[in-house]
């Protein structure tokens, strides 16, 4: 999930934490090569090791996402762990925040890290459709994820119901049809293009031979694909 969380922001919540409870606030800086990973742990009990998984799924899965998308994305991600956020995990600026609860019930979900900092790697700035966002983000998630098969992450097969507006993992499944069947460069032209600002939806004819409509119409009557998680 992406949002408007600046850096600001986090300079803000540190300053409004009262003095005697800011010894809580851990801050770690760990640095791999061409990049560094700050995490800010305001929550107590977190969990060490969810915090390393954490930390080592980033370390594998950003310079992947960067090399493919955006080899111009931010070197420096901070990473909040936050038990005052009631959500799963958003980022927005470089910073992504997880709710350790999530985390706690989910601990096989290490995969949040895969599909959050792709938002920071898509890095778009101009207008565009916030289901193809969300969908690329959670395309991401299946193509590069280390942790899917035992978190029980899935794409979900076609149902009528469904709409390529849907976005995350609908969307995601629309796009890997589409990759296998009408152009395997269709991902990472629609990320381009949204980060440039050059999207428009006549974009998915030029690509793919047709609207976005018609190509979800051939996926409905077609929807198969051979799958497979790690």
């Amino acid at each position: 999930m992406r949002l408007s969380l600046t850096a600001l922001m986090l300079q803000i919540f540190f300053l409004s934490v009262p003095m005697m409870t800011r010894a809580a606030v851990v801050r770690d800086t760990i640095t791999h090569g061409d990049y560094t990973l700050i995490v800010v742990n305001n929550a107590p009990d977190f969990s060490p090791e969810t915090r390393q998984r954490l930390i080592d799924a980033f370390f594998i899965v950003y310079p992947e996402e960067a090399t493919r998308f955006n080899k111009n994305t931010l070197r420096q991600v901070t990473f909040f762990i936050d038990p005052t956020y009631t959500g799963v995990a958003e980022t927005g600026n470089g910073v992504s925040r997880f709710n350790p609860k999530w985390l706690k019930d989910h601990p096989e979900d290490i995969d949040v890290v895969t599909h959050e900092v792709m938002h920071i790697v898509q890095d778009y700035r101009h207008d565009g459709p916030g289901w193809l966002t969300e969908g690329i983000a959670d395309y991401v998630r299946y193509v590069y994820g280390v942790n899917n098969l035992k978190s029980n992450w899935k794409l979900p097969p076609y149902r009528p119901n469904q709409s390529y507006t849907n976005a995350y993992r609908v969307t995601a499944r629309f796009l890997l049809w589409i990759e296998k069947n009408k152009d395997q460069h269709i991902v990472d032209q629609m990320d381009a293009a949204m980060r440039d600002g050059t999207y428009t939806d006549s974009l998915w004819t030029k690509l793919a031979g047709s609207t976005v409509d018609g190509l979800w119409q051939q996926y409905a009557n077609s929807p198969a694909l051979e799958l497979s998680y790690k």
